[in-house]
């Protein structure tokens, strides 16, 4: 079985954020990323070269397959900052209606710049996919 390649790393986290070429989304990614850790009061870890992390939780597929994943995680991608959440928490899709301009798919979610959305919404989405992710995987 192949092994899992995103991996919590003790890469610098603030040497990760200033390689990001784009002054706008490093600003945008920086404070979105502030705002997170001061909310569930964790530490950003790198996972893997290009994912900043907080917590971690231990899945098991059914197949047997394991490993470890941030309980919420997020990336600067060419076109936008993107969050990986849980797919499937309480109340995802009234929250998602009030985050403001974005695109998501099964558990990711894409914004342009942080203007574009209301950042309470977000971090109680944070909180409500971290609960999720938690309660699923005790």
């Amino acid at each position: 079985m192949s092994e899992n390649k995103t991996k919590e790393t003790k890469a610098s986290v603030a040497a990760f954020v200033t390689k990001i070429t784009d002054a706008k989304k490093r600003a945008d990614f920086s404070t979105i990323m502030d705002l997170v850790a001061k909310s569930t009061k964790m530490e950003p870890k790198m996972w893997g070269t290009a994912i900043v992390g907080f917590g971690s939780y231990h899945y098991v597929y059914e197949s047997g397959r394991e490993g470890d994943a941030p309980l919420f995680g997020m990336a600067a991608r060419s076109n936008s900052i993107t969050f990986y959440l849980s797919s499937s928490f309480e109340k995802r899709d009234e929250l998602l209606a009030k985050l403001g301009k974005h695109t998501s798919s099964k558990a990711c979610i894409h914004i342009k710049k942080i203007e574009d959305i209301d950042t309470a919404i977000l971090l109680k989405m944070v909180k409500s996919s971290m609960d999720h992710i938690r309660k699923m995987h005790k």
